[in-house]
């Protein structure tokens, strides 16, 4: 039988608020980069969501594993979907606007697809797929407007760690799956992540940006970290995993259609930041790559098609 996955008005609520949160983590870590190098950055928002995380966990008594095997996995969780792309995104948007890092980020269902196609047994290509990984990479061409690599246009470095992130974030989405098969709650699996990373990023930050050595900063820059780690990391895996009960897996990741738009208007309104129009015409072109992947645009089509064709009958 067929799984209803309509969503109530609700739940549409919550997918747009989402979109606000993931798309303003964009926001925060561009004001936040005006201070502080990304590696700091990075480690900034996962320790303060690993606090919250706690928290929530405490609130709602919910256990901690404490086994070798499952923190085996948090770690591997938290290279592949946070220090990698995050550090990534963060260096990236040192480079180019936050709205185009976000756009960038709105290739990750692509990679996922060519990620799970490869390394699982259940989640092979199709034709809506296939079609769908075009359209993406088609747009990103055109994000790119053939002069990414010349001075004066979108430098190709943060472009290829946003892309870069993107991928990783594809790799995680496969190796995150066995989280369900070991039994763990997704608020166990978030906190356990953001943790691991925490671990992870305290040496290397010690090491490479050496935080003593840094100015102190200011009140906006502490709000930003704040607002990253609360509301772009604890509050919105939070909502994800929400939405993600009610709504499947198809909904939820129409978040990513929203990620950018959220992530622009925040950037023109308080960053001052323009993209040219090849930026929104490559936007496009990813929404229709994956509104193909999910097999939406076909049924659009084909429900188009049929009323045409009962229209044009005599």
């Amino acid at each position: 039988m067929q799984q209803n996955q309509s969503m109530s008005l609700t739940g549409w609520a919550l997918l747009l608020a989402l979109s606000v949160l993931w798309g303003g983590s964009f926001f925060f870590s561009k004001v936040a980069l005006s201070e502080l190098p990304p590696l700091t950055v990075v480690l900034a928002r996962v320790a303060i969501a690993t606090l919250a995380l706690l928290v929530y966990l405490r609130i709602r008594r919910q256990p901690i594993p404490t086994d070798a095997a499952t923190w085996t996995a948090f770690f591997g969780m938290g290279l592949l979907n946070n220090l990698i792309p995050f550090t990534l995104l963060s260096w990236g948007q040192t480079q180019i606007a936050s709205g185009l890092a976000s756009i960038l980020n709105a290739t990750t269902p692509i990679f996922s697809i060519l990620v799970a196609h490869f390394l699982t047994a259940d989640e092979g290509m199709t034709r809506n797929k296939l079609v769908g990984i075009a359209l993406g990479f088609s747009g990103v061409a055109v994000l790119m407007a053939g002069n990414g690599v010349k001075t004066e246009g979108i430098p190709l470095m943060p472009v290829l760690a946003c892309l870069g992130a993107a991928l990783s974030y594809g790799f995680a989405g496969v190796f995150g799956r066995r989280f369900r098969r070991m039994g763990i709650s997704p608020a166990t699996s978030a906190f356990g992540q953001v943790l691991a990373t925490t671990l992870l990023m305290i040496p290397v930050v010690t090491l490479i940006d050496m935080p003593w050595h840094l100015t102190m900063p200011g009140v906006t820059t502490i709000a930003a970290l704040l607002g990253l780690g609360l509301l772009s990391t604890a509050l919105a895996y939070i909502l994800f995993f929400h939405i993600l009960s009610v709504g499947g897996a198809i909904n939820s990741s129409l978040v990513t259609l929203l990620i950018p738009v959220s992530a622009i208007l925040l950037g023109y309104l308080f960053l001052g930041e323009i993209l040219a129009s090849n930026h929104f015409a490559g936007m496009v072109l990813i929404a229709l790559g994956l509104l193909s992947i999910d097999g939406r645009l076909y049924r659009w089509l084909l429900g188009w098609r049929r009323k045409s064709g009962t229209t044009a009958k005599p």
